[in-house]
């Protein structure tokens, strides 16, 4: 049986390769790091998280809660490494981000049947079976070698990162512990703005120099990680009602809540790294240590990582994938994690759980279904399939994905639950006999 090359080792490659193991598929992982690294990359761990160390929502309000919950009964390596890794984050899953990649890379590195060579593939393979799993950072060599095999130009949107400060740079003169509306315990930092700080701020952000996107690209955000001076722009309370709204979040010294407010989120593990929550930005790196330190409590932030911002590349996956996310102009080859044009850190892990499994099943000569259409992976594959091409735009897991519930007029919040709670019903009569199977190895030749 020929080894499955899987190309990329984040997220969504790693889960790949992970899964084809599993099953008793022998898998060359291929790695650029160390020898070369993407805009937003810095460490040689697999598996680097870059944007965020939030995970998002725990609860099943949120269908990324359900999402997680389905990779979690499926073993997933992903959430095997979060919750480990878990730190403090209120209603959120958030992880101490080397930590995790740490225990990622040590079970990859450690699986018999898998081989990671770092070295950077530049090319597609013209034969088979190959995981494309390079990601949002896709390098150009690699992109343009794609676009050949698509037959079209590739669609990008860009992304940016937010600064992560320093714990004990933090002025607790102003800013205080706690989480909104008390849930999950004291999780955050919070700097409160009053209504003249507060419009300064968002002045200086409107005036500041932003690093400028090349000439021959326009600049596409996904409204999911908008940058904080481009949400300003769109008018001078979009950020008090968005990132920085006040709500649930009474000042201790007031008793009443601020006119807008900061929150920092844990970064790892030992407390001492905090990012500011929805503060992704594209300003130069002189104007952000200058603007943030006109936060109340950020008088004198050592700032440990400072925003940036990079291209994410997807195709449109509508016109370009197959049902088992393999490119229809090359079979050969299947795409995984956020090239296919999902969204986020879950999503694209959940991804390629999907790539790693349907590619299992091609080696070993059994046909793996889809997901039940009513759980979340389902309605995440169903969106790759069924959005609109022409208009199509990465997409997070939402409830909207999901099939309507028959016969039941619930309120939202009611539900949402009865979906997550459909949908991890739905679940075991899928994964149980492919569980089963693997475990006893009956898949494996």
């Amino acid at each position: 049986m020929m080894d499955v090359k899987v190309i990329g080792a984040g997220l969504a490659g790693c889960e790949a390769a992970w899964q084809l193991a599993n099953f008793g598929v022998r898998v060359k992982l291929y790695e650029m790091k160390p020898l070369r690294f993407s805009a937003a990359h810095q460490t040689e761990q697999l598996a680097e998280l870059v944007c965020s160390n939030s995970l998002r929502g725990t609860g099943m309000n949120n269908a990324v809660g359900c999402l997680k919950e389905e990779l979690r009964r499926m073993d997933s390596l992903f959430i095997q490494a979060a919750d480990a890794n878990a730190v403090p984050a209120g209603g959120a899953l958030a992880v101490d981000r080397d930590e995790f990649s740490a225990f990622i890379t040590r079970q990859i590195e450690n699986h018999p049947l898998i081989s990671i060579i770092r070295e950077e593939v530049l090319r597609l393979p013209e034969e088979g079976p190959v995981i494309l799993a390079s990601g949002p950072l896709t390098s150009d060599a690699l992109s343009q070698d794609l676009v050949r095999l698509i037959g079209q130009e590739q669609l990008y949107f860009y992304d940016a990162i937010a600064p992560i400060v320093e714990a004990d740079s933090i002025n607790f003169d102003h800013a205080w512990k706690a989480s909104r509306y008390d849930k999950g315990g004291d999780d955050y930092i919070n700097c409160p703005l009053d209504r003249q700080q507060y419009e300064n701020f968002v002045a200086e952000l409107l005036a500041a120099d932003k690093v400028a996107g090349r000439e021959f690209e326009k600049l596409i955000h996904f409204e999911g990680c908008m940058p904080i001076e481009a949400m300003a722009a769109r008018g001078l309370q979009t950020l008090a009602f968005g990132p920085m709204k006040p709500v649930g979040l009474p000042d201790p010294r007031t008793g009443h809540p601020p006119y807008a407010v900061i929150q920092l989120r844990q970064d790892n593990r030992h407390a001492s790294l905090y990012n500011l929550v929805g503060f992704q930005t594209r300003l130069t790196w002189p104007e952000q240590q200058r603007i943030f330190r006109m936060i109340p409590g950020l008088e004198n932030a050592r700032f440990a990582r400072l925003g940036s911002m990079h291209r994410n590349t997807f195709v449109n996956a509508p016109r370009c994938l197959d049902r088992r996310l393999r490119l229809i102009n090359a079979p050969q080859i299947t795409l995984a994690g956020q090239l296919t044009g999902v969204e986020g850190y879950v999503e694209s892990a959940a991804c390629g759980f999907l790539a790693g499994l349907f590619v299992a099943g091609e080696m070993l000569g059994r046909d793996i279904p889809a997901p039940p259409d009513a759980c979340a992976l389902g309605a995440l594959l169903n969106h790759l399939q069924g959005a609109e091409s022409e208009n199509f735009q990465p997409m997070n897991v939402n409830y909207g994905l999901f099939p309507a519930l028959e016969g039941r007029k619930l309120k939202r919040t009611d539900r949402r639950l009865a979906l997550a709670e459909r949908a991890l019903a739905v679940l075991p009569a899928w994964w149980q006999p492919l569980a089963e199977k693997r475990s006893s190895k009956e898949l494996q030749l």
